[in-house]
């Protein structure tokens, strides 16, 4: 029996929605179609979305300033051993959607392709991103190919219509900001 039968049955035995939130597990797989692990899966999926209606979503960190990014960044990525290329994916009020690594690499590069990082951002539907790696010498001063990479990275994405709003370099407790500097 296909999910979709299942879920008709479902509705049909216990009287719709409201119906389906008391049943036990035993009503449930006594429903064809229904045994004693889809019971579970289906109860899990009830309280899941019981749980989600109840409570208010965490408000999610906003990002206003290269400064704001760097805090945020620095306790996790900036004492990396090998080099790490990531993304954060920011909506339109630039409150992070989520952060991720894109690619890492050795200790002194990671190969980064405008496909990935866009990649991750469309499918997060996000209106902005800012780019940002580590440099595990500790210096966060840009090379000329992180320069570069930057002015690729901020033309495709304003062909993409995401803004990128910065690239930062994460060092020892300090970091660059090409956006401070002028660069983007």
């Amino acid at each position: 029996m296909n999910a979709l039968s299942v879920a008709n049955a479902l509705l049909e035995a216990s009287g719709g929605l409201h119906g389906l939130l008391r049943l036990t597990r035993d009503d449930l797989r006594h429903i064809e179609g229904v045994g004693g692990a889809r019971a579970a899966q289906v109860l899990a999926a009830l309280e899941l979305g019981r749980r989600s209606l109840s409570r208010r979503p965490t408000e999610r960190v906003q990002l206003v300033s290269p400064r704001d990014v760097a805090a945020f960044l620095m306790p996790e990525y900036g004492g990396r051993a090998v080099e790490q290329f990531g993304i954060v994916l920011l909506d339109t009020r630039h409150r992070v959607i989520r952060t991720t690594v894109v690619t890492s690499g050795t200790l002194d590069m990671s190969a980064v392709h405008p496909r990935d990082v866009f990649r991750q951002a469309t499918s997060a539907s996000a209106a902005a991103i800012v780019l940002f790696h580590n440099h595990p010498s500790g210096d966060p001063a840009p090379s000329r190919d992180d320069g570069d990479l930057t002015g690729r990275l901020a033309a495709a994405g304003h062909l993409m219509g995401i803004e990128v709003l910065d690239h930062l370099i994460l060092g020892d407790g300090r970091y660059y900001s090409f956006k401070e500097a002028g660069r983007l």
